[in-house]
Order: C-alpha cells, then sequence, then structure tokens
C-alpha cells in the first residue's frame, strides 16, 4: 500500500478527476491527500466526499498586474513552505497534479525532495501550469493527439480524463424526481461549467417561453452568485404548466445528465468526459475568454468525433433556432444520443494507476502508448 499526494483545487474541473482518481487508488489498497484551495467551489465539492482527505494549500493564480503579481508571489511562496513541510510529514509515494495554481508548489516540493511527481492535462491545448512543470515531472498524462513539446517525449503518456464513479447514468424517472421535472417532457440543460456562464445563463431566461410553447422544459446550473431572474409561470400552446428550474449549483451531474435529452453547455475536458460517459447530445458554446483557447480546441476535436454543433458566443441568435429544431426532431435527437454513445470511454484510470503504481515502486515499465477513443 502507498500513499499519494493529489493537486486538485481551483475549479471543478480539476477537482473532479482527482476524486476519481483517489477513488481508484482507495480501490486498489492505496491513501491519498487531496490538495484544494480556498475558493468556495472547492469546499463545496469536497463536502460530498467526507471519506477523502481534503487539505488546503496556499496559492493564487498569476494575474499580470502589479498587485496581482505581488499576491501570486506571496501566495506560492507560502504553498511552497507548506509544500515542503507536507511531502516531509506524509512522505508521499508520488504526487500526481491536474493543473491550476494549486499544483506549482506541491510539483516543485516533490522535485526538491525526490518525491516522484505527475501531471495530468485534460485540454487540448496545455495550460501554463502543465507546460511550466513539465521539466520537473517524471510523467505527463495528456488527451489522445496533443503534444507537448517542453517535455521529453519518454515522460509523456496518452490518456483521457478521470471521470467519478458516481457519474452514471440513472433512471429518467429517478432523474427527473431530484428537480421536480416531468420526466415524460423533453427537456433542455443549461450547463456553464463550474462557475457558470452569465451569457449562456441570460439566453436560457430569455429562451425558456419559446420552449415552454413547445412543451420542452429548461434545466438551468446558473453558477454560484449569478444573478438571473426568476422563471415566470410557463405554459405550453395548450395552457399546461410546463417547469423551467434554475439553481446555482448542482451536485449530482449524473441525475442532471440523466433527464436532459440535450445539454447546451461550455466545452471544459471535464464537462465533456461526463456528457460521453452519460451519453447525452450536446450544442457546445465554448467559452471565448478561456486560457490558450482552450476550450474551442476541445469543442472542435469533440465535433470532430461526435459531430456536435458549436457555436461562438457571438453566435448565441442562432442557438434557439438551432435547438429547437433539433429536439423537435425525435429522428434526429435519437441519431445525435447514437453518436455520443459510439465513443467509448477511454480506460484511462487503469493506465495512469499501472504508471503511478510503477513509478511509485520505482519501475518504467508501462507502455508509452494508452488507449485511443474509438467507436465502440
Amino acid at each position: 500500500m502507498s500513499h499519494f499526494l493529489i493537486a486538485c483545487g481551483g475549479t471543478g474541473g480539476h477537482l473532479a478527476p482527482g476524486v476519481a482518481l483517489a477513488e481508484q487508488l482507495r480501490s486498489r489498497g492505496h491513501t491519498s491527500a487531496l490538495l484544494i484551495s480556498e475558493k468556495a467551489i472547492d469546499g463545496k465539492l469536497a463536502a460530498k466526499y467526507p471519506s477523502f482527505r481534503f487539505l488546503k494549500i496556499p496559492g493564487a493564480p498569476l494575474i499580470m498586474t502589479p498587485h496581482g503579481l505581488l499576491r501570486f508571489i506571496v501566495a506560492q511562496s507560502q504553498g511552497l513552505l507548506f509544500s515542503l513541510k507536507l511531502v516531509r510529514r506524509e512522505r508521499p509515494a508520488g504526487i500526481i497534479g491536474f493543473g491550476g495554481f494549486t499544483t506549482a508548489a506541491i510539483i516543485v516540493a516533490g522535485w526538491l525532495t525526490r518525491v516522484p511527481v505527475m501531471l495530468h492535462e485534460a485540454n487540448r491545448v496545455p495550460g501554463r501550469a502543465v507546460r511550466t512543470l513539465a521539466k520537473f515531472a517524471r510523467r505527463v498524462f495528456l488527451p489522445i493527439g496533443v503534444d507537448l513539446p517542453q517535455a521529453n517525449p519518454e515522460k509523456l503518456r496518452h490518456a483521457g480524463l478521470p471521470v467519478r464513479a458516481e457519474i452514471e447514468r440513472m433512471p429518467r424517472c429517478e432523474a427527473a424526481d431530484v428537480f421536480g421535472l416531468d420526466p415524460n417532457r423533453v427537456t433542455v440543460g443549461v450547463l456553464g461549467g463550474s462557475q457558470g456562464a452569465s451569457a449562456l445563463n441570460n439566453w436560457a431566461t430569455q429562451s425558456a417561453g419559446a420552449f415552454a410553447l413547445r412543451g420542452i422544459q429548461m434545466l438551468t446550473i446558473t453558477g454560484p452568485d449569478k444573478e438571473v431572474e426568476a422563471p415566470v409561470e410557463l405554459r405550453d400552446e395548450n395552457g399546461i404548466e410546463v417547469k423551467s428550474v434554475t439553481l446555482p449549483f448542482c451536485d449530482n451531474i449524473a441525475a442532471f445528465l440523466s433527464v436532459c435529452d440535450l445539454v447546451v453547455s461550455r466545452a471544459g475536458a471535464g464537462t465533456l468526459a461526463e456528457i460521453v460517459h452519460c451519453g447525452v447530445p450536446a450544442v457546445l458554446v465554448p467559452y471565448p475568454h478561456a486560457a490558450d483557447n482552450h476550450q474551442a480546441a476541445n469543442a472542435a476535436e469533440f465535433s470532430r468525433l461526435i459531430g456536435s454543433l458549436v457555436l461562438d458566443e457571438q453566435e448565441l441568435e442562432t442557438l434557439l433556432p438551432a435547438v429547437l429544431e433539433l429536439v423537435s426532431d425525435a429522428g434526429r435527437l435519437q441519431q445525435a444520443r447514437a453518436n455520443v454513445r459510439s465513443v467509448s470511454r477511454l480506460d484511462t484510470l487503469d493506465l495512469m494507476l499501472a504508471d503511478i503504481e510503477a513509478l511509485a515502486e520505482g519501475r518504467e515499465t508501462v507502455s508509452q502508448s494508452g488507449p485511443r477513443m474509438q467507436p465502440a
């Protein structure tokens, strides 16, 4: 049995795969501690997993202003001191970082103390943290088809994103009951990622009436601290009430995806992995200000594999007719669902776990080639 440190704080897209990895490490007899940030989203997600040990690590994102740069230097210095003490106390067999500002200090501390360190990049454009820290890592896990020129090719392994065990499709009636929706009505979900998306929230509010007239329900996860107008009473063309539910936060993504016939979503790697795993058609609107425009790259690959519609945020006026056309055509919606389900889930955890265990034991025997995303 080995002990690992997993740096996965800052966003749901970092924390969720960290939890997925911790689940599988535990199933193989290992223990772990998950390093998260002080952000509220980390606390909310961590509260769902009381059996895991979470530690808050000092840190701040790099913001290129005098105040932002000073805050980054101070917080990361505090994070490095914290990490060095932690590594000496915990004596981990390995450290795995999922990117973001909580990763830097612990990866450097691991390198300085000669603990094997590994990085995982979920997006199709590697982030600044992974690009910068790759020199310290013994292994870098990347999506299929993505390279990292900054790293020695011998360090690279191709893998997708670990998905939490709880993300499994559930019966539609059970999922509808979670949100007080009618399981017999077509449902469109709106998902802006763990932070929410004001543009998509506004679109949902403005579009709810048009969907309701056609008997289509809406389920919108607005994101914390995102103010939206409460939906008025909505009715279909026969005068029957149609639900439109908005929630600031959802800790049951499996239920959300299981009740939705179609999702309008941002294109974060974690969200896309969960959409594929639950077999839900999606129309993607990448966040235009994502670092290195990585969401656009994620969406383009998703569309290439599945054929999903991708719209620029400036094209939101075309989103309503596009979604109405799709969900009103049962045959086309069924084909879209089949396209998503035709993409098998990558066996990422088996690949990663075998490699992590090999490095922790001082072995270098795992093949560099990971499983490929192929039609089932």
